[in-house]
């Protein structure tokens, strides 16, 4: 038999499931639709899109392939195997370090550039018609408050409770 203190407590975890939820299902409608979007226009996964920006917004526009794999939250596995394809498609190019032959760097080509000019404005208005449309200046300000307490890498969850389970 159930007490109502129960029910109570089995209520406020299923709300507080409903928002973990409902955050899971957006995050993944909204990158599955973006993804679709600039591969169907512009031949880039969303991963490769954000592989373009970092390189771009560094000085030299090349990154150590480890970096450029943490900021963009993917294995050094899976890292390879993005600029694999980009390398491929002559969007960036890999680099030696002239000091240590270990270091590899992953360099944004013109041509890279080039699409990333290409792919901005159309990823920027999908951006605002899947997000950031469907809110207001305040409650964008406010969601981005909230949403700056949580992990943004795998290290910021490393020693804490707060990425268990």
């Amino acid at each position: 038999m159930t007490t109502p203190t129960d029910t109570t407590t089995r209520d406020a975890i299923a709300g507080r499931l409903d928002a973990w939820v409902a955050f899971l299902r957006a995050h993944a409608a909204i990158t599955r639709e973006l993804s679709a979007q600039l591969q169907r226009r512009h031949g880039l996964t969303l991963n490769d899109y954000e592989v373009l920006v970092h390189l771009s917004r560094v000085e030299g526009g090349r990154m150590r392939r480890v970096d450029l794999a943490d900021s963009v939250l993917l294995t050094a596995s899976g890292i390879t195997r993005l600029l694999d394809g980009l390398e491929e498609a002559g969007f960036v190019c890999k680099e030696t370090c002239a000091s240590d032959r270990r270091v590899s760097y992953a360099k944004l080509t013109e041509q890279g550039a080039a699409k990333l000019r290409e792919a901005r404005g159309s990823h920027l208005t999908d951006v605002d018609e899947l997000f950031l449309g469907r809110y207001s200046g305040s409650e964008l300000t406010t969601l981005g408050e909230l949403l700056s307490r949580l992990p943004t890498t795998g290290a910021d969850c490393r020693g804490t409770d707060a990425c268990a389970g």
